[in-house]
């Protein structure tokens, strides 16, 4: 399996709807597919102008790594010279800020869903929730 348009598409609307019956601040949503190749992505009125490097880092870092961004904030207080490190090499794209996650489909990794606008863990219930509207799944961590 692998991540197509389609699916992308319905990701980031089943996320951005998941952010209004929350009343959530206003997101933006950025799908990768595995080589880290945006294929679909959507910022809502007023949401920030930088929201979607943010999006876009969450779900970068979580496919660079293999993990979601939620473990790279966890791993960021106990090795800060090796996430520093990260940054460095990743040309400051990595955002480890929880809401990245991996999107697995048949157990491999198709891609990654990062989400910015609201609070870390708020965008990751919409990111959550996004990928199980495919009927995808999600692994935000480990």
């Amino acid at each position: 399996m692998k991540m197509t348009l389609e699916i992308a598409s319905a990701i980031v609307d089943a996320a951005l709807k998941a952010g209004r019956e929350h009343k959530f601040m206003p997101l933006t949503v950025a799908v990768l597919d595995a080589g880290g190749h945006l294929v679909a992505f959507k910022r809502e009125d007023k949401s920030g102008i930088m929201r979607f490097d943010i999006a876009f880092g969450k779900a970068w870092g979580a496919l660079g790594m293999g993990f979601g961004s939620r473990e790279l904030f966890n791993r960021t207080n106990a090795n800060p010279t090796f996430m520093a490190a990260l940054s460095t090499v990743s040309g400051g794209r990595l955002v480890p800020v929880p809401s990245g996650v991996l999107i697995l489909g048949e157990g491999d990794v198709i891609g990654a869903v990062g989400i910015s606008g609201d609070n870390s863990d708020n965008d990751e219930i919409c990111a959550l929730a996004g990928v199980a509207a495919v009927g995808l799944e999600a692994k935000p961590g480990l």
